[in-house]
């Protein structure tokens, strides 16, 4: 009894342990299957990731900027799309200097609106646009297509397209966006290969 006892303590106290290793397990996964299916190199990802946490954390770091503005930086293949709201042009240039001034960046394209943020409600609904573009996507019948090779980012009713694609594909891929329901404009930020 003393032996199950032990035993029953040692799991309860070993189980949130080990709750780390099946989420790092996935998250491991994930990763490396996105790797092998992205165009882009393991070393660019990880370079898009850098340089979007470095405009972002530029942007937190300035009060001023972050407070009369809500932007946001997206990169993919070291081409940086700039999306969100600011209260003028002034906030949105400088946005677009921080994002220009960081190391690895090729070149920036700034779709920062000037007006007001936002609404709670347009956020929802454009995370719900993102979402069915995404599941769209994945009905595009193309040999060699794979919808996680588009990034798909949406800012008040406009979809933002990104990725490495081919000329077909980006055609496809804006046909079945366009239609979707909420998708007030498409702009494509593609890199044609």
């Amino acid at each position: 009894m003393k032996r199950i006892l032990a035993l029953f303590v040692i799991s309860s106290l070993s189980l949130p342990l080990l709750q780390g290793c099946a989420t790092a397990v996935v998250g491991g996964a994930a990763t490396g299957a996105s790797v092998i299916h992205d165009r882009r190199s393991a070393g660019t990802m990880l370079d898009d990731k850098t340089i979007t946490v470095k405009i972002m954390n530029e942007l937190l770091n300035n009060p001023e900027l972050r407070e009369h503005s809500s932007m946001s930086a997206t990169s993919y293949n070291q081409v940086v799309l700039l999306t969100g709201q600011a209260e003028n042009a002034d906030y949105r240039a400088q946005f677009e200097r921080i994002a220009a001034g960081t190391p690895m960046v090729k070149r920036t394209v700034n779709e920062v609106q000037i007006g007001p943020n936002a609404t709670l409600t347009e956020q929802s609904k454009d995370s719900w646009i993102t979402s069915k573009a995404k599941i769209e996507l994945f009905n595009i019948k193309l040999p060699q297509f794979d919808p996680t090779r588009v990034k798909v980012i949406t800012e008040k009713g406009v979809v933002y397209l990104m990725g490495m694609v081919t000329p077909e594909e980006a055609t496809a891929v804006v046909d079945k966006i366009r239609y979707l329901s909420g998708v007030t404009k498409v702009v494509k930020v593609f890199e044609y290969i």
